[in-house]
């Protein structure tokens, strides 16, 4: 009988267990394959904990290393040290990472010192700009220098590994788990939306990458404010970011607009909801620019490079920065010219069909008794 493939799998923020929920419940419903250890750093504890309740995700190890007005170097240090010891005791075949998160990289670190290979979850993205988005490029880059197999969203992000020197043989493509979490919670959730109000058309709005702190989200919330004056049947919906540096801009510029609704962080099905609600979306987020075309809605990304280029090739989203008169015009346009709205929401979505879980864990599965084989050949 085959050896189980014992994976440990790290996460620390919201986005990282919306995509990494997928790969624990398909690995925790083949127990008879796979041993799965879920460790979190709690790098994001409150959204954290809120993701882990609505994919019923329960955590094998906790490190808990959230504290206030916490600083990337203590983040780093707490998450590496953390990581390393929990490897050390449990010896896994596989550590998997997801994306480019402080956890992403100290799990990768923390693996490489315990001699552990590292599986990446959505490798191969950037935007060959060290500090847009920051940390978030150095992180997914050093990432890349450590991983052992290469899960890669699409051909594009293949490429990029293949011409940074990784070896074809150790990428695969899949499409994005984010996908597969899309889909999963669009059945667990099928009918829970209510309908817009008759007539009304919905913004849905999110913001909180470091890059956009101050006076850029200044200049987005005046942008929502020209937009809502402009459109009567507008409805901005903002869920703010925890953030304190973004509460204290948004807050004070938003929340006394009648037609416009701020709220808190929500759960993410509630925001799946919210996506299928909108007719546009206004985001800074990289998750968004993928799960928002599997629902037909236009996404307008307020940066100014983007690691996912694929949604812009295809159509499905156009870079607007934060420059006000800008993310005002592009987001106007998509209110008032009906083919260029068509041509956005009816652009077929780049990043894959939600089997993206599955293909990953067969090719772990399938590496690791390929590696037990060769062992035990060598034994005898």
């Amino acid at each position: 009988m085959p050896r189980k493939t014992k994976i440990l799998i790290v996460m620390g923020t919201r986005p990282e267990v919306i995509k990494l929920a997928p790969l624990v419940i398909g690995a925790r419903s083949r127990a008879s394959e796979f041993e799965t250890i879920v460790v979190t750093t709690g790098q994001h504890r409150e959204m954290l904990n809120q993701m882990l309740g609505v994919f019923n995700i329960s955590v094998d190890v906790d490190l808990d290393i959230m504290k206030p007005n916490q600083d990337l170097r203590y983040v780093t240090t707490s998450a590496l040290n953390g990581l390393y010891d929990v490897i050390a005791q449990v010896k896994p075949g596989w550590v998997v990472v997801q994306g480019d998160t402080t956890t992403t990289l100290a799990g990768a670190m923390a693996s490489f010192y315990n001699q552990v290979p590292v599986a990446h979850v959505e490798a191969g993205l950037r935007t060959y700009d060290k500090r847009q988005p920051f940390p978030e490029e150095m992180n997914r880059k050093l990432t890349s220098q450590i991983a052992d197999v290469h899960f890669a969203p699409t051909t594009l992000a293949r490429e990029r590994l293949m011409r940074e020197g990784v070896n074809e043989d150790a990428i695969q493509v899949t499409g994005n788990t984010g996908i597969d979490a899309l889909f999963l919670t669009l059945g667990l959730r099928s009918g829970d939306t209510a309908p817009p109000e008759s007539g009304e058309r919905r913004l849905l709005i999110t913001a909180h990458r470091r890059e956009n702190l101050g006076e850029p989200m200044r200049n987005v919330c005046r942008a929502v404010l020209r937009l809502v004056e402009k459109f009567p049947d507008l409805h901005a919906v903002y869920p703010v970011h925890l953030n304190p540096a973004v509460r204290d801009v948004v807050l004070p510029l938003l929340s006394n607009h009648p037609r416009i609704e701020l709220l808190e962080p929500l759960e993410y099905g509630g925001f799946v909801e919210q996506m299928k609600r909108a007719h546009v979306i206004l985001t800074d987020s990289g998750g968004i620019q993928e799960e928002a075309p599997s629902l037909g809605k236009p996404v307008l990304v307020m940066r100014e490079t983007t690691e996912r280029p694929e949604g812009v090739d295809a159509g499905t989203a156009r870079l607007v920065g934060t420059d006000e008169d800008r993310v005002y015009s592009e987001t106007a346009r998509l209110f008032h010219d009906d083919e260029a709205y068509r041509e956005m929401a009816q652009a077929r979505n780049p990043y894959g069909d939600g089997q993206a879980s599955e293909q990953i864990l067969s090719t772990l599965s399938n590496s690791s008794q390929q590696r037990l084989r060769g062992t035990s050949t060598r034994q005898h």
